[in-house]
C-alpha cells in the first residue's frame, strides 16, 4: 500500500477537436514532472464536443494509446475521458490507464441534457471503484457531481478518493467549487476536481479551477504550481484517522441505486 499519493492535475486549455495539438501540449507540460497519478480534464483531446460522428474514437484509439504511452513513459497512472464509439452508441468514457498496461473504464452516467449531451451520447449504467496501491478510487465525470446519491459512500463499499474530470464553465464555477467540497465532507473522502481552462467555440470560458480537498472539506495546498499544472499530496493514514475520529459514515442510510 502507498500511504501517500502524489497527484498531478492538468487544467488544459483544450484545442478544439484537435487531439494532436493537445497531445503536444500535454507532452510539454509534463516533460519534467513526476507523480503517481496524472489527471486530465473531461474530453481532454477534443473538448466537450457533440460532433460524435466526426470525433468519436474506437475504444482503444489514438487518445487511449496516448494515455497508455504516457503511463508507461512516466511509470504512473493517467486518467481522462474520451469520446468513444461503442456497440450501442457513443460514450463519454473515462479511462484509468496504469503503467503496467492495465486499465479501467467508466462511462459517464449523468449526461448534460442542458447542452444536448443526452442526444449524442449514451449513458453508462454502472458505478466503478478502482483498487490502486491500497486505495479505493471512484471515477466520475463532470455533471455526475450534481447527483450526490451516485457518489454516496457507505460503510460497506467505502472509497477513499473521488475524482471528477470536467469541462465546467466559469459561469457556474460557484456550483463546481461548492459541490466538490460537499462531496468530500459528506463522504469523508478525498476529492479531486480537474477542470479545463480557456474558451471553446461555443463561447464558453473555463477557469481551470482544479481542487484537491481533504475529508474534512479543506483545500489541500499544492506542493508545486506552474500555469496549468499543479502537484498535490494525499495521505491514507490521515484519512483513516479522521474517519475513526469522526465516524459519521457508520450512521449513513443503506440504499440501492437502480439503473
Amino acid at each position: 500500500m502507498k500511504e501517500e499519493l502524489i497527484i498531478a492535475t492538468l487544467a488544459l486549455d483544450i484545442v478544439w477537436e484537435n487531439p494532436e495539438e493537445n497531445f503536444k501540449q500535454i507532452d510539454k507540460i509534463i516533460r519534467n514532472v513526476n507523480a503517481d497519478i496524472f489527471i486530465l480534464p473531461e474530453m481532454f483531446s477534443y473538448g466537450f464536443s457533440m460532433n460524435t460522428h466526426e470525433i468519436a474514437e474506437d475504444a482503444y484509439g489514438k487518445s487511449f494509446k496516448f494515455l497508455q504511452q504516457k503511463a508507461i513513459q512516466k511509470q504512473a497512472v493517467f486518467c481522462a475521458s474520451i469520446p468513444v464509439k461503442g456497440r450501442e452508441g457513443y460514450y463519454n468514457r473515462l479511462y484509468w490507464v496504469a503503467q503496467n498496461e492495465t486499465f479501467v473504464r467508466y462511462d459517464k452516467r449523468h449526461l448534460f441534457s442542458y447542452a444536448g449531451e443526452n442526444k449524442h451520447y449514451t449513458a453508462g449504467n454502472k458505478q466503478v471503484i478502482i483498487n490502486y496501491e491500497g486505495w479505493r478510487i471512484l471515477p466520475q465525470i463532470c455533471y455526475d457531481l450534481r447527483f450526490p446519491v451516485f457518489s454516496r459512500n457507505t460503510p460497506f463499499e467505502l472509497y477513499d478518493l473521488a475524482i471528477y474530470v470536467a469541462n465546467w464553465p466559469s459561469s457556474r464555477s460557484f456550483a463546481w467549487n461548492t459541490l466538490l467540497h460537499a462531496r468530500a465532507i459528506e463522504n469523508m473522502a478525498y476529492v479531486v476536481g480537474v477542470n479545463r481552462s480557456g474558451e471553446d467555440p461555443n463561447g464558453l470560458s473555463y477557469l481551470g479551477d482544479c481542487h484537491v480537498i481533504d475529508p474534512l472539506g479543506k483545500d489541500i495546498q499544492a506542493l508545486d504550481k506552474k500555469e496549468s499544472l499543479s502537484i498535490f499530496s494525499i495521505n491514507k493514514p490521515y484519512l483513516i484517522e479522521q474517519r475513526q475520529h469522526f465516524s459519521f459514515l457508520n450512521d449513513a442510510d443503506d440504499f440501492t441505486i437502480q439503473f
